[in-house]
């Protein structure tokens, strides 16, 4: 692993004229992308402990992207092990500013069919095993989460979606369930009550700590098939199942590549509020703050606690 203290320009990602750097987090069907040169694995170490890969960073038509593997390449780490803060550290370090997450889903709704995507500009956490913060005691901070998504990004994904041809819904609710097993009947029920449209594992802390990171986050949720309250959900083989995986993944890659250049170059990007989330969260005095903690949060929050 190389050091906490290496510089962006060591990892090999720098701004340069680009105006954000574009991080995707998801599979391995999101980043085996057609004309993304340069590729390279670096290991980049964090405070919080190991993330889930080496990070892959390369050029897309110029422009500077960064991956991150979720569950780890050959998908070996079940959503209540990933190291979310960890992930979302070496993310920062490497200087990317905007995320998308890009997560298969269940679909809580008849008109969500399998192959649609659906742009979420909402969450319900039902995680409860996940460390979801990067401050703690010795070190406070409040951030809001009333708007979980970056509409800027969301914006861009939408345009992305419309001149990729691919069927996309701005808007909806996605609910992040503990895992690793599926809902009962139950409670999918009583999630489609509570109005949520899509339901999956690995969003949640993942949006809040990116929120506490300031970086602009957005998730491009990915529906596979219909949760167990359809009737005709026992219908579905493993085999459609895959055969949607599969396609989902082209239409993952196609999004983006389509998505990259409006991020990239998006001269409005330094002025996004989710970059700045940080101003007035941190409530704990400076002299009462806690050395190895602050320490800790370098890259996250070093912004502010360095001026």
């Amino acid at each position: 692993m190389v050091s906490d203290m290496k510089t962006k320009k060591e990892i090999g990602v720098q701004k340069t004229k680009q105006n954000s750097i574009l991080g995707i987090i998801g599979g391995s069907g999101v980043y085996d992308i057609d004309g993304l040169v340069n590729k390279r694995w670096v290991a980049v170490s964090s405070p919080f402990g190991a993330p889930s890969d080496e990070l892959l960073c390369g050029e897309l038509n110029g422009r500077q992207m960064v991956f991150l593997p979720r569950h780890g390449r050959g998908h070996k780490i079940p959503p209540s092990e990933i190291n979310f803060r960890a992930n979302i550290d070496v993310l920062k370090r490497a200087g990317v500013t905007d995320v998308i997450s890009v997560s298969a889903v269940g679909s809580l709704r008849e008109h969500l069919k399998p192959g649609t995507f659906v742009i979420v500009d909402q969450f319900i956490d039902r995680t409860f095993a996940r460390n979801k913060s990067f401050f703690g005691t010795g070190l406070v901070a409040h951030v809001s989460m009333a708007h979980p998504v970056c509409k800027r990004l969301g914006d861009h994904i939408e345009a992305a979606a419309k001149e990729a041809g691919i069927a996309a819904l701005r808007g909806g609710t996605y609910l992040v369930m503990e895992g690793p097993q599926f809902s009962s009947l139950a409670e999918s029920e009583l999630y489609r009550s509570w109005g949520c449209d899509v339901i999956g594992m690995t969003n949640m802390p993942e949006a809040k700590l990116a929120r506490e990171a300031e970086l602009c986050y957005a998730t491009v949720a990915m529906v596979t098939d219909y949760d167990c309250w359809h009737p005709d959900h026992d219908d579905v083989t493993v085999e459609q199942i895959i055969k949607v995986l599969l396609t989902n993944a082209d239409k993952a890659r196609a999004l983006v590549k389509q998505v990259a250049p409006k991020v990239t170059w998006d001269a409005h990007g330094d002025s996004c509020s989710c970059r700045s989330v940080l101003e007035y969260a941190i409530i704990t005095a400076p002299e009462a703050r806690d050395a190895a903690k602050t320490g800790q949060l370098d890259a996250v929050a070093g912004r502010v606690l360095k001026r």
